[in-house]
C-alpha cells in the first residue's frame, strides 16, 4: 500500500500527540508551526481520563509527572485573604501548557517533519488529496490535512469559513501573566471572586501565574491592559499589586469562548483540538485534544475509507466535547458568579463541600 501522506497545522497538543499516533499507523507526517519555537505558556492544564491511557502508550508519563505543577489544592479566599474553604485537587497530573506542549513535541519529532515558523496560505482540495501552500516551504500535496492550530485556526477559516460562523464569546475574558515570584501559598491555587470577577494565583513549579477572568459583553478593546485594570477597579484583596505586572511583562489576553461546528471535516480537511470543539478554560481542553488525536488516528487505522473514518472519529469524540458544551454554563457560573447572592451561595456550598471531603 502506498503510503498516506498528512499535513497536521500546529505543534500545540492535539497537533503533537496526533503527529505521533498518525506516525504510528504508518503515516508520513508533517507539521507545520507558526510559532518558531516550542510554545511557552504557563497556564496550567490537566492531563486526565482517557489522556492518561494515550500518555501512558506513547512513554511520557514520567516526563509528564516530572513536570507536574505544585499544586495540590484550590483555596478560596476572602478580601482579607483568610480561607473561606479548601478543595483538593482533581485526580490526574497538572502541567504547564507550554511544558505539556513540549513533552508531546519531542515525542513526536522524530517520527515527523516539522516546519516551525511557517504557516498554511491556501488549500486546494480535490477528491484526490489536497494542495497547500505555505508562506515559506514550497508548496506540497497530502492526501489529508488537519487543522490542529487552535481557536483562531487558520485551516478552519481557510476550508469552513469566517471565524465568526463558528467562534462564539461566552460573555468573559481572561488576562493571564507570569508573576515572576513564588506564590505566597506554594501549594495552593488561591481563588479570590466579587460579582463577575475571578482573580487567581496558581503556584505552578516555583514561579507564581495571575488569572484575571471577568465578565463583559464583547467589545472591541483598544489596550488590553487598561481593559482589564478598568474591570477589575475596586476588587480588593491584592488586587492592584498584581494588575502592576500587566504593564511590566508581557501577558496573555483573549475572549473566553466555545467553538461549534455542525461538522468537523470538509472533503479531505478536518479539525482536532481547540479548533474543533473548543471550551476555552473550562472544559478539559487539554486532555480532549490528546483523546481526540488518539481517537483521530486509530480511526483512520481501522477504516480504509477516509470519510468513514472521519465520521467515526468525530461521533466518537463528540460523545465526549458535547457534554462538556453543555455545561459550560453551569461551570463559568461556579468558577465566576454573576451576583452576591450567587457568590455568597458558591461559597456556603464549597464550604461544605470542603467539610465533606475532609471527613
Amino acid at each position: 500500500m502506498t503510503e498516506r501522506s498528512v499535513l497536521i497545522s500546529g505543534a500545540g497538543i492535539a497537533g503533537s500527540t496526533l503527529a505521533y499516533w498518525m506516525a504510528y499507523h504508518g503515516w508520513r507526517v508533517t507539521v507545520v508551526e507558526l510559532a518558531a519555537g516550542l510554545r511557552s505558556s504557563g497556564n496550567p492544564v490537566d492531563v486526565r481520563n482517557k489522556a492518561v491511557e494515550v500518555a501512558s502508550k506513547m512513554g511520557i508519563t514520567e516526563a509528564l509527572r516530572s513536570a507536574a505543577t505544585h499544586a495540590t489544592g484550590m483555596r478560596v479566599v476572602d478580601a482579607s485573604g483568610r480561607s473561606v474553604a479548601r478543595l483538593p485537587m482533581d485526580s490526574g497530573t497538572e502541567i504547564a501548557r507550554g511544558d505539556l506542549a513540549a513533552i508531546l513535541t519531542e515525542a513526536a519529532r522524530p517520527h515527523a517533519t516539522f516546519l516551525m515558523g511557517d504557516t498554511i496560505t491556501a488549500l486546494d482540495q480535490d477528491p484526490g488529496g489536497v494542495n497547500v501552500t505555505f508562506a515559506q516551504a514550497p508548496s506540497a500535496r497530502f492526501d489529508l490535512v488537519v487543522g490542529a492550530d487552535g481557536l483562531h485556526s487558520r485551516v478552519r477559516r481557510l476550508a469552513f469559513g469566517p471565524e465568526r460562523n463558528y467562534v462564539h464569546h461566552l460573555g468573559l475574558y481572561v488576562a493571564t501573566v507570569s508573576l515572576g515570584a513564588p506564590s505566597w501559598n506554594p501549594t495552593d491555587v488561591l481563588l479570590y471572586n466579587t460579582p463577575g470577577r475571578l482573580l487567581s494565583v496558581h503556584p505552578g513549579r516555583g514561579e507564581a501565574l495571575a488569572a484575571f477572568i471577568f465578565r463583559h459583553p464583547e467589545t472591541p478593546i483598544k489596550d488590553q491592559a487598561k481593559f482589564v485594570v478598568s474591570a477589575y477597579e475596586g476588587a480588593g484583596w491584592r488586587t492592584q499589586e498584581l494588575l502592576t505586572r500587566l504593564s511590566e511583562t508581557d501577558f496573555y489576553f483573549d475572549a473566553v469562548s466555545r467553538v461549534a461546528l455542525p461538522s468537523w471535516t470538509q472533503g479531505r480537511v478536518t479539525l482536532a483540538g481547540d479548533a474543533a470543539s473548543c471550551v476555552s478554560l473550562f472544559g478539559d481542553g487539554s486532555s480532549l485534544a490528546m483523546a481526540g488525536a488518539h481517537t483521530l488516528a486509530a480511526s483512520l487505522a481501522l477504516e480504509s475509507d477516509m470519510a468513514a473514518a472521519l465520521h467515526r472519529y468525530e461521533a466518537r469524540h463528540r460523545a465526549l466535547t458535547d457534554p462538556k458544551q453543555r455545561h459550560i454554563t453551569r461551570t463559568t457560573g461556579l468558577l465566576v458568579p454573576r451576583t452576591r447572592p450567587g457568590l455568597t451561595a458558591r461559597n456556603a456550598a464549597a464550604r461544605v463541600w470542603s467539610s465533606a471531603r475532609a471527613a
